[in-house]
């Protein structure tokens, strides 16, 4: 008995680290939605700020691997395929979330984005062909009444809610949810940093196409595939890599994955899914400060269901982790 709480308390500061990593990694994309609206009243587009994202990412990432995975084995060349390839899931996440953000408010695109919580149940069962338990179906249909109410959708007087950015939000989900599913088994045996390093390479492949095709080829060479809704006729503003490009860099694709590849290995998967809901109360907050966005008491009821849902989801693996 005795043995078994010394135990407990020599991994205890191990513990919290996991924690407040995971914290951190999450609380650093509840932020996302925030830095990008801002952008956007600042003038900079989709095509903008994604490429400054995925530039800046690159190059820190890169220079980060240099330094500190030197020593590491490399891939091999069908893992590094492998690893491009569910790279470009965070292009697309990222090209539709923030689409996502300029149709809709910030605090209700990030409680788009976490449909991922179901969609990944829906994912695993048509994979492994077996009926969700009672536990996970009970857990998507609290996720998606708590969405209702945190969408303000049964609110009239809010407005309707903008169907391109719910639209956008929801394809979002769909390509996060995808990315979640390939970060956890493709080469895990390589560092964090080098993995998200070459997985930054299929994201930056995504955006560099998607702004050539929204922005550079219908200004520069008056080249235009899509409607002029989703195109913009105006010059690239490079001036996005030394302000918003980088704030969203550093809190949407450098921190997070580093602490959350870092932070999850000591939490465990269980206990580690739970705390990084704080994502979606945090998004609310900081949309709420720097947007002024209203966050009514339906809203914070929803996102109270939701967060219940992600324990229900997960409080199985924090047992089996705990008792382990």
């Amino acid at each position: 008995m005795y043995q078994a709480g010394s135990n407990q308390t020599s991994r205890s500061p191990k513990l919290l680290s996991g924690i407040l990593m995971i914290l951190i990694g999450s609380s650093s994309y509840g932020m996302l939605s925030t830095f990008v609206k801002l952008a956007y009243k600042h003038g900079h587009t989709t095509a903008e700020v994604t490429v400054a994202q995925f530039g800046w990412g690159v190059l820190i990432l890169t220079l980060l691997a240099m330094f500190f995975s030197k020593n590491a084995p490399k891939p091999s060349k069908s893992e590094y395929i492998q690893l491009v390839a569910a790279g470009t899931t965070l292009g697309f996440t990222s090209v539709l979330y923030y689409l996502s953000v300029q149709y809709i408010a910030a605090s209700v695109a990030v409680v788009l984005l976490m449909q991922s919580i179901w969609l990944g149940v829906l994912f695993e069962s048509i994979i492994k062909k077996t009926w969700p338990s009672l536990d996970k179906i009970i857990a998507v249909v609290l996720v998606l009444f708590g969405t209702v109410l945190a969408t303000n959708a049964l609110d009239a007087s809010a407005g309707h809610l903008d169907i391109r950015g719910f639209f956008f939000g929801m394809l979002a989900a769909i390509s996060f949810s995808g990315t979640m599913a390939a970060t956890g088994s493709i080469a895990s045996h390589l560092p964090p940093i080098k993995r998200s390093q070459i997985m930054l390479y299929g994201g930056a492949l995504v955006v560099l196409i998607f702004a050539i095709v929204t922005q550079i080829a219908p200004y520069y060479w008056g080249v235009k595939i899509l409607s002029p809704e989703f195109t913009s006729s105006k010059s690239f503003d490079f001036s996005i890599f030394l302000t918003y490009g980088l704030f969203v860099a550093i809190f949407g694709t450098v921190l997070p994955p580093i602490m959350l590849n870092k932070g999850f290995p000591i939490t465990g998967v269980g206990l580690g899914s739970i705390i990084s809901s704080i994502e979606l109360p945090f998004a609310m907050m900081i949309a709420f400060i720097l947007l002024g966005e209203h966050i009514g008491p339906a809203q914070l009821v929803g996102v109270a269901i939701i967060i219940i849902s992600v324990f229900i989801l997960n409080y199985r693996m924090v047992l089996n982790e705990t008792q382990a």
